[in-house]
């Protein structure tokens, strides 16, 4: 921290819309760009909170609050436009979680950052609709919550079901959900309705670490554990009754399946294998930066090339990863109701991605440009009619998967020209910590937790129960704070609202 108190830092933050701060040069050193913070004013309580808190005497252990971490990427090499905090930042490794930044290609300066992207790469979320409603699911609820827990291996550790051998991993790294298709785990309509139809075209698995292999080959097909899950929930609120049915949502009590998980420890690996390798790429190019966690390459280096090649391997995992568990889900409700996945309309309404950088055309100062945009626990949100959303969605616009704490709704929304302009496509991904995974543990006793769902009449089945005190919806922020932000920013709009009924977790 610089030594400055909480009224000096303070005044370096300008409320300038109804949810909208701008960070103003000189909060940390060397801001080459102004950044932006969407917070309302339950959320901006918890911004300045964490920023009053790292004033005190002591500091701030652990990550440097969000606000100060949304500043230091600001001062990163190539950056254009702002770097913007959404609505549910919360300190992260480098970057917050929930920051996004573009970078300038044509700048032989520009940077990429692992740290801006996370170590879960394209963790992400997938959600199914069916022509079930509440009434067909509540009396076999706790039925279809078990079929769900037996048929997805879940928690720390768990191997998947899908037969996959060292090849089939190769294959799968290269062309992520056309691998799923191509061996039966995917239906062809669910690529349409996946960001970048579920495959990055410039992965190369040559440029991942045996070891990273090694970790991702038991674990495709894999819930994991910590804050992923599969929920079954039902439609609670329509906001948008024509770009609902757009999505084949038709009514309130419409039942969906939520699943929310990433690239395991594969996409960790890659993570930690590029932060070694940029951290010496910094020293021989003399690359300087706020904070040692935003180790970085320059785009056209051979380790920047190297990651984002890395990167794009275990983006397709985590497609991969998602498709299998749809395959599974849609096996295991097959079986609670004697039917088939076609018949009961299992179909992808989207599959978004919160944790990946991908290079996009953009326009900055009128011009079109060409940018590495970095999305860290934030998610694209691109508008009607542009050419990177499907044919169903051209006049609704992209839609964008919130998935709530655990227990509590989740949304659906759609992207917006105003996000296009001012967050280049960009908006929430979910609630957001409020607090840390060990005062969450300190606080909260698990099985009251658990206790709470019972009685807000949600099943559980968990393979860690004390891991449920991190993920306590306590722990987190309010996810409709969240999204009422983003709606009243005009950077993305209400579609849907979600309950939850039942709950899988690791």
């Amino acid at each position: 921290m610089t030594g400055r108190t909480y009224d000096e830092e303070r005044s370096y933050l300008q409320k300038v819309g109804d949810v909208t701060w701008k960070i103003k040069k000189g909060f940390v050193p060397n801001m080459k760009v102004e950044a932006i913070v969407y917070a309302n004013s339950a959320l901006e309580r918890l911004v300045f909170d964490e920023l009053r808190n790292a004033c005190k005497p002591g500091g701030f252990g652990g990550f440097l609050p969000a606000v100060k971490q949304i500043g230091n990427v600001a001062a990163l090499s190539g950056i254009v436009g702002h770097s913007i905090g959404l609505p549910d930042c919360h300190s992260g490794y480098g970057f917050a979680i929930g920051n996004m930044a573009a970078f300038d290609m044509s700048d032989k300066t520009s940077i990429v950052s692992p740290g801006g992207v996370g170590f879960d790469i394209n963790c992400g979320v997938r959600l199914l609709r069916t022509n079930l409603m509440e009434k067909d699911v509540s009396v076999v609820k706790e039925q279809i919550a078990q079929n769900m827990f037996d048929h997805i291996p879940v928690g720390v550790g768990s191997k998947g079901v899908i037969p996959m051998n060292a090849r089939d991993l190769e294959e799968a790294l290269e062309m992520g959900m056309d691998w799923s298709l191509r061996e039966g785990y995917a239906w062809a309509e669910d690529k349409e309705h996946c960001e970048e139809y579920g495959r990055m075209l410039n992965a190369d698995p040559s440029k991942v670490s045996v070891k990273a292999k090694k970790r991702g080959l038991p674990q495709l097909g894999t819930l994991g554990a910590g804050n992923h899950y599969a929920e079954i929930q039902v439609v609670d609120e329509i906001y948008d009754t024509r770009n609902a049915g757009k999505m084949g949502i038709e009514s309130k009590g419409q039942v969906c399946v939520m699943i929310h998980s990433g690239s395991r420890g594969f996409g960790h690996q890659v993570a930690t294998d590029a932060l070694l390798s940029m951290e010496k790429a910094m020293k021989r190019d003399r690359i300087e930066v706020n904070d040692r966690q935003l180790a970085c390459a320059y785009i056209d280096s051979d380790e920047g090339q190297d990651y984002l090649k890395a990167m794009s391997a275990a983006a397709n995992f985590a497609w991969v990863n998602r498709s299998s568990m749809t395959f599974l889900t849609r096996q295991a409700f097959a079986k609670t109701f004697n039917s088939t996945p076609d018949d009961l309309d299992m179909q992808v309404i989207y599959d978004v991605s919160h944790n990946i950088a991908k290079i996009e055309e953009h326009m900055v100062d009128g011009k079109p440009k060409k940018l590495l945009v970095h999305r860290k626990g934030s998610t694209r949100a691109f508008p009607p009619h542009h050419p990177l959303i499907p044919v169903d969605y051209q006049l609704t616009g992209q839609p964008v998967l919130i998935g709530g704490s655990m227990g509590t709704c989740s949304y659906v929304l759609t992207g917006t020209e105003k996000g296009m302009t001012d967050t280049f496509g960009t908006t929430c991904h979910g609630a957001g910590r409020a607090l840390s995974r060990s005062k969450s543990r300190r606080n909260l006793n698990y099985e009251d937790v658990l206790n709470d769902l019972a009685k807000k009449g949600i099943s559980i089945r968990v393979a860690s129960p004390k891991l449920v005190m991190e993920e306590a919806p306590e722990s987190y922020k309010n996810v409709t704070d969240v999204v009422d932000t983003c709606h009243t920013a005009g950077i993305s709009a209400k579609c849907f609202k979600l309950r939850p009924v039942a709950v899988i977790k690791g």
